[in-house]
């Protein structure tokens, strides 16, 4: 592992706590955040791929190549199944008990998302990705969120009992991987 790689995986273990201390919804933490790193790095990129293929959704396949060439990824996920009991009516239903009585477990590969979910805990997860990506930025680390990678993590069943996920791979390098991709 090179000088570089040894940062990358302290940044990401940053934006992880970065990730678990972000604020959320009356107090209650339902955020998942795992590592990726090494061999899981290609098996994440071969979920996102085989989901890809599966969906005719190619920029599955680009985005496994840029986790394919990432030094690690920081997956962060939400269990957004359950409810707060405030009865918003942000997720498409008039109350928590008419969400709750509708959900449904993702059969097989399709869809990429389990749902409906509370929306107060999808934002709960949004805040947690920007935290976490700010810590990346801050530190000059180059990232990018995917709805892809997080797709391919909850298919491997890496983050227990979450709904939806997001990923942020990481590299240090002259020219971010990120970018010019195919």
């Amino acid at each position: 592992m090179s000088d570089e790689d040894d940062g990358v995986m302290i940044v990401a273990k940053l934006m992880a706590v970065s990730a678990r201390t972000a604020p959320k919804a009356k107090g209650s933490d339902v955020i998942a955040v795992r590592i990726a790193s090494g061999e899981d790095l290609k098996l994440l990129a071969e979920s996102m791929i085989q989901f890809g293929k599966e969906n005719n959704l190619g920029f599955f396949l680009r985005d496994a190549g840029c986790i394919e060439r990432c030094s690690c990824c920081v997956i962060i996920g939400a269990q957004g199944d359950g409810s707060l009991s405030l009865n918003c009516g942000g997720c498409g239903f008039s109350t928590c008990k008419d969400m709750l009585s509708v959900q449904r477990k993702s059969v097989g590969r399709y869809p990429a998302f389990d749902g409906p979910n509370c929306i107060v805990r999808q934002a709960d997860l949004g805040i947690a990705v920007g935290s976490a990506a700010k810590t990346a930025s801050m530190h000059n680390i180059d990232n990018r969120i995917m709805f892809s990678a997080g797709v391919g993590a909850l298919k491997l069943g890496w983050l227990e009992k979450c709904t939806v996920a997001y990923a942020i791979p990481l590299s240090a390098s002259g020219k971010s991987i990120f970018f010019d991709r195919k």
